[in-house]
């Protein structure tokens, strides 16, 4: 997918550096960076299911002219309210400076095609209350149902 000097992809093998500092942006976004950050053996179990045939996760890098400048993770699993699997965004992330250039819609529209090539009939995500310029975006591309996520570590 292609919009202008912006294109959607699946990740590759040799994205891995770009994608790497993509995904501790990502992170540290969402405050697991220094003390907090992940551990290691998850970022790399991560990279390696995207590779993997068979695995449910999958994802998505922009790119502009070989550089990468966001990423999209999403997964497809069972429901109990549809017969077709759902699709998860599970994390959406463009790199600071090229944000409010689209980057971030395309990455929607991108799993959404992704999805609905799967079968899936519906995809969804969450994001924290305070991201507003994310859900500025959000609001523009989907609904926003009143759910409120609970979690639990166990």
């Amino acid at each position: 997918m292609a919009s202008g000097r912006f294109s959607v992809r699946p990740v590759r093998q040799a994205d891995y550096a770009q994608w790497r500092a993509l995904w501790e942006g990502y992170n540290a976004f969402y405050g697991r960076a220094g003390a907090t950050a992940l551990p290691e053996d998850i970022t790399r179990s991560t990279w390696e299911r995207f590779a993997r045939s068979g695995e449910p996760i999958h994802a998505l890098v922009a790119e502009d002219g070989g550089r990468l400048v966001g990423l999209a993770h999403y997964l497809f699993h069972r429901s109990t309210t549809r017969l077709a699997d759902v699709c998860y965004l599970q994390d959406l992330f463009t790199e600071p400076s090229v944000r409010g250039l689209g980057i971030g819609r395309m990455l929607i529209h991108a799993a959404c095609e992704a999805a609905r090539e799967a079968g899936s009939g519906r995809i969804y995500w969450q994001t924290q209350a305070t991201n507003a310029a994310g859900r500025a975006l959000y609001d523009k591309v989907a609904q926003h149902h009143g759910f409120i996520v609970y979690s639990r570590e166990l």
